[in-house]
């Protein structure tokens, strides 16, 4: 049965539900991937170690996220945790909610979500990315207004405004490329 009620996904969980939701898995194996992909680097904030995975997994049961069974593992019992039903609706709507608020910066949770795509519909992924490339524009132009008024100001002020437009620029690039791949087929399709 699934739970009536709405729960807000912190970070840690956010990794940890992903990579539940990939295959059935135990704590050991999960703390494998995050090493094995560099998670560490690019999607945590924090260090997520051994007893924090068992904290994160044991909160994620208790708020019907996941269900966890025993198996044997490499002569060894283990407990193995599937993604719900209401895990994967939960995970679904963080995935989608991310992307489709980027806004173009440094963001772990866009880097997560992003690595999710194919827990997304083509026209989930098609409705985030054009919404967040369109706020994206939209900041940009503001920014660039904002140079022109101070395009007399020394560097260290039109400066303020350069770097942030270069890197919007390069986010634009890239959501464009993530568009045209989605919508020409080269996409992440959903299962």
């Amino acid at each position: 049965m699934t739970p009536e009620i709405e729960y807000e996904l912190n970070h840690r969980e956010f990794v940890v539900l992903g990579l539940i939701a990939e295959f059935p898995s135990h704590a050991y194996s999960i703390n494998q991937r995050i090493d094995e992909r560099g998670m560490q680097d690019w999607a945590l904030r924090e260090r997520i170690g051994k007893s924090s995975i068992y904290s994160d997994l044991n909160n994620l049961e208790e708020k019907g996220l996941v269900d966890s069974y025993r198996e044997e593992v490499d002569n060894r019992i283990r407990k193995i945790y599937s993604i719900t039903e209401f895990g994967s609706d939960i995970l679904k709507k963080r995935t989608y909610q991310v992307l489709k608020e980027f806004i173009g910066r440094n963001d772990e949770d866009f880097y997560m979500a992003f690595s999710l795509l194919p827990i997304l519909t083509e026209k989930q992924q098609i409705d985030a990315f054009t919404t967040s490339l369109n706020k994206i524009r939209k900041h940009k132009k503001e920014l660039e207004e904002m140079l022109e008024e101070n395009s007399e100001s020394k560097l260290n002020v039109r400066g303020l405004f350069l770097h942030p437009i270069k890197i919007l620029g390069t986010d634009i690039e890239f959501l464009n490329f993530v568009l045209d791949e989605i919508k020409n087929g080269g996409g992440i399709k959903n299962k």
